[in-house]
């Protein structure tokens, strides 16, 4: 039986799949990838030395451009900070007096209870505070 070389490249594209579904490896992806248009070139009539640089060639410009994207995403660093992040950081109106024992602030349209930072420090009904930190349900003001 004579197996065009076609379904050699398919079949090299599902063994890359199935371990990139498995392990979640963008890199596999990108070779199975490689391997589709290597198996298009085929089925179009190229030779074997046209098929290989074609799946040498979309695999590094794929690993060269994906790569660092799909690392950036995994990593989580898309810039956006959310949940009590996104909080710290922003400014607050005092609402009940802030002094280390605590207070009330409206912070993001809310209403939390907040301490200062300085033990010292007291703030007043009205005044603009920065919110250092988020303990619990407690912003930590100064």
């Amino acid at each position: 039986m004579d197996i065009d070389a076609w379904v050699w490249w398919l079949i090299i594209a599902v063994g890359l799949g199935i371990p990139l579904v498995l392990t979640a490896m963008p890199e596999l992806g990108m070779f199975a990838v490689g391997a589709l248009t290597a198996s298009l070139v085929a089925a179009l009539g190229g030779g074997i030395v046209a098929q290989v640089l074609v799946f040498v060639g979309v695999s590094v410009a794929l690993l060269v451009v994906v790569r660092p994207i799909a690392a950036r995403h995994r990593a989580g660093q898309t810039g956006h900070a959310s949940g009590i992040d996104a909080l710290k950081g922003r400014q607050a109106v005092v609402l009940e007096r802030v002094s280390a024992a605590g207070g009330r602030i409206k912070l993001a349209g809310e209403v939390w209870s907040a301490r200062s930072l300085d033990e010292d420090q007291v703030y007043e009904p009205g005044r603009q505070v920065d919110v250092v930190d988020i303990e619990g349900a407690t912003a930590v003001v100064m």
